[in-house]
């Protein structure tokens, strides 16, 4: 192709590039709120501060600690926060590199992030019984816990709810899904995903925001048949556009290389509820099957017909239903145990 006849082809890319960046500055999230009341910061052995809220019922010898998923922040859990704010103490939190909290000049893993929560109920909740709350990227965080701090496990975690989440299942008859965990667990994406961490600030200039597509995109994926409404669809696309590109880098393929099934069997006697979305697309039902067979009787399982991956926002009166009972069973037990 000859200089005169690329003219034009560049012209038009120089316009593309400019209508994104106009674009990207146009949709930039706002700015966060003042913390709410209850507020306080938890600093880490290295130095990371993370953004915590106390709430509840200060008196109450259990504390509920509520851990968000990914890309999200502790927005995602305000239906469970104020139903159960009258019955037990509260704790909810930031991770790093997500809402209020700082960021880690390194690569992590989900190991990491157990041990920020580890260090987030040494702060908050020194004494008393500990029910943990874990959606999605939470709920492997709640997981990994158990592997990296046993002993947390056995004096001060009287229950446990997965919401939404996985613990490394293979699923025969998926081959696109296993085909991905596969390459993240070999580290074969590594190389793509050091090159978007490194080339994240650029493309955080020309990011949009707010956009149709990925409205519908977001629809897709995170929602089910029957649990969409434009309020929700809306919060939830602005919860997830919300942190940097870099936060996407950070973790590196973490979430695909998470394996805890070893610890499973461990929570055999504890407590434990396990909800999923009957139409959840990123963690299938039957993951959350798997999860409860491993357990055992212990474990009971709570599918939400026509839900998607965020049940805990669209389905809030049956997953409130089912994190009533799950205290009750703790109640019972401790009162067994006195």
């Amino acid at each position: 192709m000859t200089a005169p006849a690329r003219r034009p082809l560049l012209l038009l890319l120089l316009l593309w590039l400019a209508n994104q960046v106009r674009w990207a500055r146009a949709t930039r999230p706002e700015p966060l709120p003042a913390p709410p009341a209850g507020s306080r910061e938890v600093v880490l052995s290295d130095g990371t501060r993370l953004h915590a809220q106390v709430g509840g019922v200060p008196t109450s010898d259990t504390t509920v600690v509520l851990v968000h998923g990914f890309l999200a922040r502790t927005l995602e859990f305000d239906m469970q926060w104020n139903h159960l704010g009258n019955d037990v103490r509260l704790v909810r939190y930031d991770h790093r590199h997500h809402g209020r909290s700082g960021h880690a000049p390194r690569v992590l893993d989900v190991a990491d992030l157990a041990d920020d929560l580890a260090e987030v109920v040494a702060q908050t909740t020194p004494t008393g019984r500990v029910v943990l709350v874990g959606h999605s990227m939470g709920g492997m965080t709640v997981l990994a816990l158990a592997d990296r701090h046993p002993d947390l496990f056995r004096t001060r975690v009287a229950g446990v709810a997965l919401v939404s989440t996985g613990a490394g299942h293979q699923l025969d008859g998926h081959p696109v899904e296993d085909a991905l965990r596969w390459a993240g667990r070999h580290r074969l994406l590594a190389g793509g995903l050091f090159g978007f961490r490194v080339l994240a600030p650029l493309l955080e200039q020309l990011r949009p925001r707010r956009t149709r597509v990925l409205r519908r995109l977001t629809r897709a994926v995170m929602f089910g048949t029957d649990d969409v409404d434009p309020a929700t669809l809306a919060m939830t696309q602005d919860l997830l556009e919300g942190p940097p590109l870099s936060t996407l880098g950070a973790l590196q393929g973490a979430l695909l290389r998470h394996d805890v099934l070893r610890v499973l069997p461990r929570l055999a006697g504890t407590p434990v509820v396990v909800v999923t979305g009957g139409e959840d697309r990123l963690v299938r039902p039957e993951h959350s099957a798997r999860m409860v067979e491993d357990i055992g009787p212990s474990a009971e399982l709570v599918v939400v017909p026509g839900a998607g991956h965020v049940v805990n926002q669209t389905r809030p009166v049956e997953v409130n239903a089912a994190l009533d009972r799950l205290l009750a069973r703790v109640g019972r037990e401790a009162r067994a145990a006195a």
